[in-house]
């Protein structure tokens, strides 16, 4: 048997891209990294995903928000659990978070926020209507959009150290 017999085969890019959004559609944590001035952060944040971008609530004031805004770039991780180095799978992203204006989009958003986190609309009892205003002077946060702009599918089941850029 040859070394080359030994390896599984790549799936094609439709497939790839395929098991990226599927890992997109599962997972609830994004981890966004910024830097500035040499010291880096990273930030867990839950998200939906939607038309390209992924939406989450955060504090104007956290950090992550500040270095993004001002360095008008970002990266992203979400994997899976993995309890071996066999099962590593997730998305490495490089983009940019931008505020989400109050509006027709932002409803939507939210609205698909709080369906994939149901728990989420205890924050909103007594209120007759979502109220993206009331809900971000109540709590201190914004909407916001991480759209990437550069995104690689690893994935250790396929071969150890796999990664290829994929469009999600």
């Amino acid at each position: 048997m040859t070394k080359t017999d030994n390896k599984k085969k790549t799936p094609d890019t439709k497939t790839l891209t395929a098991m990226a959004r599927q890992l997109v559609d599962e997972q609830n944590t994004l981890t966004l990294a910024t830097a500035e001035g040499g010291k880096a952060w990273a930030a867990p944040v839950y998200y939906v995903y939607e038309k390209s971008t992924f939406y989450f609530l955060s504090s104007p004031k956290s950090r992550h928000i500040t270095e993004a805004l001002q360095n008008s770039q970002a990266s992203a991780a979400i994997h899976a659990a993995a309890s071996t180095w066999k099962e590593i799978r997730g998305l490495q992203m490089t983009g940019r978070i931008q505020a989400v204006r109050p509006g027709l989009k932002a409803a939507r958003v939210l609205r698909a926020y709080l369906k994939k986190y149901p728990f989420t609309t205890d924050f909103f009892k007594g209120e007759t209507a979502i109220d993206l205003d009331a809900f971000a002077d109540r709590f201190d946060v914004k909407l916001y959009g991480f759209t990437p702009t550069l995104v690689y599918y690893l994935d250790n089941q396929i071969r150890f150290a796999f990664r290829e850029q994929v469009k999600i």
